[in-house]
């Protein structure tokens, strides 16, 4: 039923070009156990203030190889998410405690510029991680993104235990979505075969819509992204929040089919189960939920399985760090763990069924 390997290859994730996308920058800066293997393979040392290490224009632009103009225009052009990710401005009491601590330290004044001026700007080292995956000019920063792009594709790898096609088997809530799921898809085959007078190509059919009503692609559209075989199942790759949607499709669905057929007296002609299909789509109670679901599955998928839903670009945000902690973390266990946790719970669904 589940199976468990797609590797993220180097070939496919180096063709990532940090330079030219937010997402993919904060995908890494959010995923903590990425960032703390870069941390360990760049062994930056920096001063310690407030807990942190520190990095001043000066230094940073001695690190990267280029003038402080350089530092200073991407600090003009990048403000907001250099900001986002820990560049910040020391100002009054907070630069007078660190002017104390650096004196205390006997840190040289060629370390850090002219001391004297009423404020000065400092990295931590997300932020300086965040100015090499944006920085051009620099050999050293582009050396660094290859490096951070091998780290990204070996630490979620690892994690995931060699690969990512499955990753969504590894969500908590994955084993309760999957099952429930499966009772309301034999509800939704047997409403199509008791209502619709069409040949078995109608189960192919409505699914493929269900599939467009939420994320705009059709079975054979998904499993090409995907890159799934013949033996795989869409399903099986399914996150639960998309399970969950499709299943509330299909027992609604299905609950309309058996209402229309009972109204009737007879089987609905394809042409009847469409216009029934198009009314029931169109109620405005599914927009939110179908915004949700193209989200998350369109986010997940660029970040974890480097698939890009083209029809879903628009929906793609940069994955929060919970999100790394829910798929990649300690929580996060593999399937055969899930499946032995649940029996009590599968066989409850299953009796329901």
């Amino acid at each position: 039923m589940f199976h468990w390997k797609l590797i993220i290859t180097s070939e496919e994730y180096m063709a990532k070009d940090l330079t030219n996308s937010s997402t993919d920058r904060q995908n890494i800066l959010n995923n903590q156990y990425a960032m703390s293997e870069i941390r360990k393979a760049v062994n930056l040392s920096g001063a310690v203030f407030e807990g942190k290490m520190i990095f001043f224009k000066e230094q940073v632009s001695d690190f990267f190889e280029v003038t402080i103009r350089t530092i200073e225009n991407y600090l003009k052009h990048y403000e907001s998410e250099l900001t986002q990710n820990g560049y910040e401005i020391l100002k009054g009491k907070r630069l007078a405690e660190l002017k104390l601590q650096l004196k205390e330290a006997h840190v040289t004044e060629t370390a850090f510029g002219d001391m004297k001026i009423p404020s000065i700007g400092i990295f931590d080292f997300r932020s300086l991680l965040n100015l090499a995956m944006l920085m051009v000019e620099s050999d050293r920063a582009r050396i660094m993104r290859q490096a951070i792009l091998d780290i990204v594709i070996d630490t979620i790898n690892v994690r995931t235990g060699g690969g990512t096609k499955y990753i969504n088997q590894r969500d908590e809530d994955f084993i309760q979505s999957w099952f429930s799921e499966e009772c309301y898809r034999k509800q939704f085959t047997s409403a199509l075969n008791e209502c619709v007078d069409m040949g078995p190509v109608k189960y192919a059919i409505y699914t493929d819509k269900i599939y467009l009503c939420i994320f705009r692609e059709k079975a054979s559209e998904y499993r090409e992204i995907l890159r799934l075989q013949k033996h795989d199942k869409e399903r099986d790759t399914f996150y639960s929040e998309i399970l969950d949607l499709v299943a509330s499709f299909e027992y609604g669905f299905a609950d309309r089919l058996i209402s229309a057929k009972q109204k009737e007296g007879r089987k609905l002609s394809p042409w009847e189960a469409d216009r029934l299909f198009f009314d029931f789509s169109a109620q405005a109670h599914w927009k939110p939920l179908i915004h949700k679901a193209r989200t998350k599955m369109a986010s997940r998928d660029l970040a974890f399985r480097d698939a890009l839903h083209l029809q879903l670009e628009e929906y793609i945000t940069p994955l929060q760090a919970e999100e790394f902690e829910r798929f990649l973390g300690e929580k996060s266990k593999e399937l055969a763990e899930r499946l032995e946790e649940a029996k009590d719970v599968m066989k409850r669904l299953k009796e329901r069924g």
